[in-house]
């Protein structure tokens, strides 16, 4: 008898348990309804763009139910849309919402610099709610270190050191041309190497030993998402240097550290 009676207790306990369970599930689900809207800021962050490549800002929006999702820009509080319409003159703001998620989406075409600056996500509560995010629209910088002219020595190894700035990805690529042709890295000549790091700041040498007089011209570095940047180079015969200085000071372009990357890649060569 006390076996039953126990086994009794314990199975209307447990029937309690799981009660308390389902009711504790679905006060927390009432709970998070009666919250109303409100944004998730892990996915509604700042963003940087490319100047002319569409840039898009998400706001991603729990608990919407039948509220609207407007966009509005902070620097004129100017209201840009409302939904998935367009409230302003400025074709370049969409707004988009995909079927069956919590994300709005704020696209500005062909973006240039000016339209960098803080942009809000607002909900029609009462009173609005709205979460800001930062869009910094960035051109890349193209530069060769050095001056527009450069004079080297024949013999001597040449360097040419292009730089890409503010970009917020690496190009995918930099290409170098000589006299507006490719540079040919497996040409017969030999001695032409290009060493390329990318990061935050991506930079191309490209080297070429032993320099001949017709290694002179116009050297143009060419990454895939920036401008262009030209150099005019001058190898110079020997008997000729003091003719060619210029402003009374030989600019060399053959510093210790690109000495010491032709000499490694001479070595390396060498052994191949």
């Amino acid at each position: 008898m006390r076996s039953i009676l126990l086994a009794l207790s314990l199975l209307f306990a447990g029937s309690a348990r799981c009660r308390s369970d389902d009711e504790e599930q679905h006060l927390e689900h009432q709970q998070t309804l009666d919250r109303g809207p409100y944004f998730d800021p892990s996915a509604s962050q700042n963003v940087t763009a490319l100047v002319g490549t569409t840039a898009q800002l998400n706001c991603r929006v729990h608990n919407l139910g039948d509220r609207t999702v407007s966009w509005v820009r902070h620097r004129d509080i100017h209201l840009l849309t409302v939904g998935t319409e367009t409230y302003t003159s400025d074709q370049r703001f969409v707004a988009s919402h995909y079927p069956r998620t919590e994300d709005w989406t704020l696209q500005v075409k062909s973006p240039q610099q000016r339209d960098s600056g803080t942009y809000e996500c607002q909900v029609s509560t009462t009173p609005p709610i709205g979460h800001s995010m930062h869009l910094s629209v960035v051109e890349p910088v193209t530069k060769i270190l050095g001056d527009a002219e450069m004079f080297i020595d024949r013999g001597s190894t040449m360097n040419l050191t292009c730089v890409v700035l503010f970009s917020p990805e690496p190009p995918r690529a930099i290409v170098w041309t000589h006299d507006k042709q490719e540079i040919n890295y497996d040409s017969p000549r030999g001695g032409v190497s290009v060493i390329t790091e990318k990061g935050e700041q991506t930079t191309s040498y490209l080297l070429i030993q032993r320099a001949q007089p017709a290694d002179s011209g116009k050297y143009t570095c060419h990454p895939s998402n920036a401008n262009t940047k030209t150099v005019t180079v001058h190898v110079l015969n020997g008997e000729h240097t003091s003719a060619m200085q210029h402003g009374g000071q030989l600019r060399l372009s053959n510093p210790p550290f690109v000495v010491m990357l032709a000499t490694l890649l001479a070595f390396r060569n060498h052994r191949h």
